[in-house]
């Protein structure tokens, strides 16, 4: 059964959440990490993963090993793999089920993640606990009574674990508020990022809300604190937009910038990824808040997501970048007027 892409179904809070995420770094006993490991232990731990998750339960086997660069981009850009596992040298694969994704041989042996549009941190925990057990069951994982679960990467001991929600934050971002958050967040041993996660840009006024720490809390009270403070800034960035269109006029003005960007997204002929992305702020916004008939925030994420650089590239014949441009203005005008 082939998964259905996340972002085209609705989710809670979609307004203003784009999608959560609960991702999980385990290691296997009796196996070296990733720099000292040879050619044939990675294939020992490819072919233990897909005995612990067999064809046979439903999961689905990608290998990376098999695919383009352009195909194994586009997974990144889908945001069901890391950017640092499509440029891996060891080319494992993705085993998926429904909204669970698991990357064999990125920076830790098995990086289990779930993933679910809108605001579903409690779901996405408990799907891919649910995987994690199975794991136990039938793997020895690395574990230390003091450190918790043995992971590559220091800053991932203990729980293993990095929950995040992607928030769409046009108006909090336009009251500059945005660094406020990163003080805040850092004092509770939380993080707010841009939308590719560490080091990237807001781009499309998306954001993701994270946490720092692993060691010495359990990751109910992780999932718990998270979603308290993105159950505040939801509601912070919604009163702002309150304020936004608070009177006729600045109303109109809104009204103005959304339906600008949707009439350029109609009649392009061209159409460049970093334009897109300035234009899907401006809709997604006007879709929120009912400004563009017929058109929700669910179909401007698929617009977005759908026309990446090495999504259309993995998907369309497009061999040159002005191809691709002209591909990426059908493509989006195709999607947002879709009955």
């Amino acid at each position: 059964m082939k998964t259905t892409n996340w972002y085209t179904i609705q989710g809670n809070e979609n307004d203003v959440v784009v999608s959560t995420r609960v991702r999980l770094a385990r290691n296997l006993q009796k196996y070296p990490f990733a720099p000292h490991m040879t050619e044939g232990q990675a294939a020992e731990i490819c072919a233990l993963a897909r005995e612990v998750y067999p064809e046979a339960d439903g999961w689905e086997y990608t290998d990376f090993g098999g695919l383009t660069t352009a195909e194994r981009r586009s997974y990144a850009e889908k945001h069901l793999v890391s950017r640092e596992f499509a440029e891996s040298q060891y080319k494992g694969g993705l085993l998926s089920k429904n909204s669970v994704h698991i990357m064999v041989l990125e920076e830790d042996h098995l990086r289990l993640q779930s993933i679910y549009p809108g605001f579903a941190l409690e779901e996405a925990y408990r799907d891919v606990s649910s995987a994690d057990e199975l794991l136990d069951s039938r793997a020895e994982i690395a574990y230390n009574e003091k450190f918790g679960y043995l992971t590559h990467c220091p800053t991932n001991l203990g729980t293993g674990m990095r929950a995040s929600v992607m928030l769409f934050l046009p108006a909090c971002s336009k009251a500059h508020l945005i660094r406020g958050f990163e003080e805040q967040l850092g004092k509770i041993g939380l993080t707010i990022r841009g939308m590719t996660g560490e080091g990237s840009r807001a781009e499309g006024r998306l954001f993701q809300i994270s946490n720092q720490i692993t060691l010495g809390v359990t990751e109910e009270e992780t999932i718990h604190k998270l979603s308290g403070i993105v159950e505040q800034i939801v509601k912070q960035e919604r009163e702002l937009r309150g304020i936004l269109c608070k009177g006729k006029r600045d109303e109109n003005l809104v009204r103005n910038q959304v339906r600008r960007a949707y009439g350029t997204l109609m009649y392009a002929t061209l159409l460049q990824t970093e334009e897109m992305v300035h234009l899907y702020e401006e809709i997604r916004l006007g879709a929120s808040l009912g400004m563009i008939e017929n058109l929700n925030p669910v179909r401007v994420d698929e617009m977005l997501f759908s026309c990446m650089p090495n999504t259309l590239a993995a998907s369309e014949e497009c061999k040159t970048p002005e191809e691709r441009d002209e591909v990426r203005a059908k493509k989006a005008r195709e999607i947002l007027t879709r009955e």
